[in-house]
């Protein structure tokens, strides 16, 4: 009897060491499953309130607070100057609402360079940064670039005219009809009477309105005085630096200007003396 009850009980003990071990075992296994896991599992990603469009919002359109929505956005890829109170989107209620100054798509974040500031219209005055003025260009089919000129739009600006008389010329020693780069990336801010960038098709203006600080608006106004203004469209994404840009007659059919050799005639200083009845010319030199 005492034998079985032995055997028993080292059995039960044996049972219980290898249950014991299995669910080690186990447990490990779960845990360095998990680390794994958590090892794989990409890092939390920090997230900010920022205000959107809650619809398509159209240019000069006013910005009520059923028109916006707040939603998360990752924190890290934040754009430049957004909304995220109201108290900064709307600081004086919608008694005195923004404008959109350019159309904006459902879910499009609202920035700073979207809108116009509390209570101000979409106009012109809106889109000129401290210093700036505005300044009309005169343009047709050719010098407005067919018409695909848009409001937002940089374009370098040309002189054509015509440099008079035979002692003037220019820095680059061009004379008579000359077309000369005077302005770099001018940026557009309104075609005609259309300040909006959503414009579809070619338009055919007859003015358009640039940005440009003051001492630019004197010369402009100058050069469009005295000559023909023509536009050059720049590339979107172009930020190269144009060189000094002067062509004339001259240069562009590769004539040769001639060169008058003007001969200085040599002067001859003489004296007369009268000796005994006769006349003799003497040559002395030129005191002046």
């Amino acid at each position: 009897m005492r034998l079985v009850f032995g055997l028993v009980l080292v059995l039960g003990l044996g049972l219980a060491g290898f249950a014991v071990y299995m669910a080690k075992s186990y447990i490990q296994g779960y845990q360095a499953q998990l680390a794994k896991e958590r090892s794989q599992r990409a890092p939390a990603i920090q997230l900010a309130d920022i205000y959107v469009a809650s619809r398509p919002l159209k240019y000069g359109e006013p910005i009520l607070k059923k028109d916006v929505k707040l939603i998360s956005f990752p924190q890290r890829y934040l754009p430049e100057g957004p909304f995220m109170t109201e108290e900064e989107l709307f600081p004086e209620g919608e008694d005195e609402p923004r404008k959109a100054l350019r159309a904006m798509e459902k879910f499009e974040p609202i920035l700073e360079v979207k809108v116009t500031g509390p209570g101000e219209e979409a106009g012109l005055t809106s889109q000129l940064q401290r210093g700036e003025r505005a300044f009309a260009i005169k343009v047709d089919v050719s010098s407005g670039v067919s018409g695909f000129l848009r409001p937002g739009d940089s374009v370098d600006v040309y002189w054509t005219g015509k440099v008079g008389g035979a002692d003037l010329r220019t820095e680059a020693n061009s004379v008579g009809n000359v077309t000369k780069l005077i302005e770099t990336g001018v940026r557009l801010i309104a075609v005609d009477q259309q300040a909006s960038g959503d414009v579809s098709g070619a338009t055919l203006a007859r003015t358009v309105t640039v940005a440009v600080k003051p001492q630019q608006v004197a010369a402009l106004a100058q050069a469009q005085a005295t000559g023909r203004l023509s536009l050059s469209l720049v590339g979107v994404m172009d930020d190269t630096v144009a060189e000094i840009i002067e062509v004339d007659q001259h240069r562009l059919l590769g004539l040769a200007q001639a060169e008058v050799a003007i001969q200085k005639e040599e002067r001859i200083c003489t004296v007369r003396t009268n000796r005994g009845g006769e006349v003799v010319v003497s040559e002395i030199p030129c005191t002046n």
